[in-house]
């Protein structure tokens, strides 16, 4: 292992703290095409590391996590009654489940 490699190793994380980091899944059409290749995506705390939202969505859904992948969005400007307003900030999870693993997202925890 070169001085520069980070050791990947499993992170551990209290039961508040998955709930924390994980805030709602995403249910649109492009997450719903996603899902056929067992992927699933999830609006997450802007603050979240990779590392965390893996150790979340195994903590509360019992899967085996292979992939996370991370998107930061900027809010949009919109007008609202004339004025100018602006949308929140927000960070979306796309997470790749192994093989023969599923995730409901119809139902809750």
């Amino acid at each position: 292992m070169s001085s520069n490699a980070k050791p990947r190793g499993r992170i551990a994380i209290s039961r508040e703290r998955m709930y924390d980091v994980i805030l709602s899944p995403a249910i649109t059409e492009k997450a719903t095409l996603l899902s056929e290749h067992n992927q699933i995506v999830f609006q997450v705390a802007t603050d979240a590391s990779k590392p965390e939202i893996r150790a979340a969505v195994e903590g509360l859904f019992d899967v085996k996590v292979t992939a996370v992948n991370t998107i930061n969005q900027n809010g949009k400007t919109k007008k609202w009654k004339g004025r100018p307003g602006r949308r929140s900030d927000f960070k979306k999870a796309i997470v790749t489940l192994a093989e023969g693993a599923s995730i409901d997202v119809s139902t809750g925890l």
